[in-house]
């Protein structure tokens, strides 16, 4: 019998296969006609390419408009893990994030959000402003905002924020060349929506953004990016965080002012730091192709760290450096090598040592791809290694359960030379190219029923290299 889920998909992609008896367009005004001339989207191994310029009502329109379908799906999944994950409506919870993020979102960020929705809408997907408002938002809502929430309901700690992420970034005596090399991948669950887009946006004032998102985000979210400016940047988050402050200016919108207006490491620092609320607390490293500098940015709610260099490295693994952080924002002990971060870390700084003065992009895809465990001593694929398959661990890392259904989604590799011409290479699914079967996994695992309704499976997917400009 064939899973009544693989038939809905089924259903789905004959609709999206279906031919046109009509030219979509026709009812679009000469305006939003000449908007979209300017866009472009297509798909390449797993990754969907959006290309979108102009003012920002343009911008977003073009964007809602090219992914309507994408921005429909991502809606429907994140209402679903919403509601599952705090049992609070969907509806409940835009309608607080509203009242805290409109506010406190700048006119072009907002203006790029309505042209969004108007561009969605005349494309045939249902969303309102506030909803969009939401979905950008959800990170900091679901892990830092509702965290604080869900005390006021109940006595009882707060869940533990995500592993989120795995990077490095070396520079100097560490790397082949002698300028940067960076290099990203995400874990997530796997029921998440798909961060499958890789955006070039040419901005009518600030920097060309050429970054990895998901569909109908102002942001980056995963937070891989490189800049007109010569800037490159990544995140990990930064583990067990708590802490949240409802009057700052939300994390999405900080973090796109920052990529589209800074012009060096220092002022895209000061950008995040500014009213700061605390949410989506990472650690951030970046590299700058017209100095050879490489900094990290640690911020917290209280407290934070800025570093740079122009030698060395710096490595994320979902655990804060600084003392202050680790010790008085989380809720995590930097020593026991049986947690995924701290064996991360280790795993990053062996890695480094050992290839240090040869770091270059075949090594950093090979570093992402990495399924060494430090606690075990030996190559095992789950919860420690660099490469993250929290499906495959039974010892209960991810969410503290077994077997818990997310890790890595994604690769990605670039260089300082990569950078200046803004292109990068990228590989969708497993870092190491492992496919995820969402049918087998579910049959093996039935206490994740509730994902049935949206897990999707990820084939095996090459390396690919983007171009800003494809």
């Amino acid at each position: 019998m064939i899973p009544a889920r693989r038939l809905v998909w089924a259903a789905l992609l004959c609709l999206c296969a279906a031919p046109c008896l009509a030219d979509p367009q026709a009812s679009l005004t000469p305006e939003q006609q000449a908007w979209l001339a300017k866009a472009k989207r297509f798909g390449r191994a797993g990754w969907i390419y959006l290309h979108i310029e102009g003012e920002p009502r343009e911008r977003g329109f073009q964007h809602g408009y090219l992914l309507a379908k994408q921005i429909a799906e991502g809606l429907r999944v994140t209402r679903i893990e919403w509601q599952h994950e705090s049992s609070m409506d969907w509806p409940w919870l835009v309608a607080r994030a509203a009242t805290m993020f409109v506010p406190r979102i700048d006119p072009e960020d907002m203006a790029e959000l309505e042209g969004m929705v108007a561009g969605a809408q005349a494309a045939g997907t249902s969303v309102s402003r506030d909803e969009l408002i939401a979905y950008n938002g959800i990170i900091e809502l679901n892990d830092y905002w509702w965290p604080t929430e869900l005390k006021k309901i109940k006595d009882s700690p707060a869940p533990p924020v995500r592993e989120a992420c795995s990077s490095f970034v070396a520079t100097g005596a560490s790397t082949k060349d002698g300028n940067f090399v960076l290099g990203h991948n995400t874990m997530q669950s796997y029921g998440d929506v798909f961060p499958n887009v890789i955006e070039d946006i040419v901005p009518a004032r600030g920097h060309r953004i050429f970054w990895q998102t998901s569909p109908g985000w102002i942001h980056s979210g995963t937070d891989f990016f490189l800049t007109s400016a010569g800037i490159a940047g990544s995140e990990t988050t930064i583990g067990d965080f708590e802490g949240f402050d409802t009057n700052g200016v939300p994390e999405f919108v900080r973090m796109r002012r920052a990529t589209q207006d800074a012009s060096s490491l220092d002022e895209w620092c000061r950008i995040m730091k500014r009213d700061n609320n605390g949410g989506y607390a990472n650690a951030w490293l970046l590299g700058d192709a017209n100095t050879r500098e490489i900094a990290r940015l640690e911020l917290g709610l209280k407290y934070s760290s800025w570093e740079k260099k122009s030698d060395g490295y710096f490595v994320g693994s979902n655990i804060a450096e600084d003392r202050k952080i680790l010790l008085l924002e989380t809720d995590r002990k930097d020593t026991d090598i049986r947690v995924s971060s701290v064996a991360r870390r280790v795993r990053w700084k062996q890695l480094m040592r050992e290839y240090a003065g040869k770091i270059d992009i075949a090594l950093a895809k090979r570093f992402e791809a990495d399924h060494f465990d430090a606690w075990h001593g030996k190559v095992i694929p789950g919860s420690r290694s660099l490469c993250g398959h929290f499906e495959l661990d039974p010892e209960g890392q991810g969410h503290d359960v077994p077997f818990d259904c997310s890790g890595t989604v994604d690769a990605k590799v670039v260089d300082a030379a990569m950078t200046k011409q803004l292109t990068f290479d990228a590989r969708w699914g497993s870092a190491c190219g492992r496919a995820f079967n969402a049918d087998k996994f579910l049959a093996a695992h039935p206490q994740f029923e509730w994902l049935a309704e949206i897990l999707r499976s990820r084939p095996s997917q090459p390396w690919t290299t983007f171009h800003a400009g494809d």
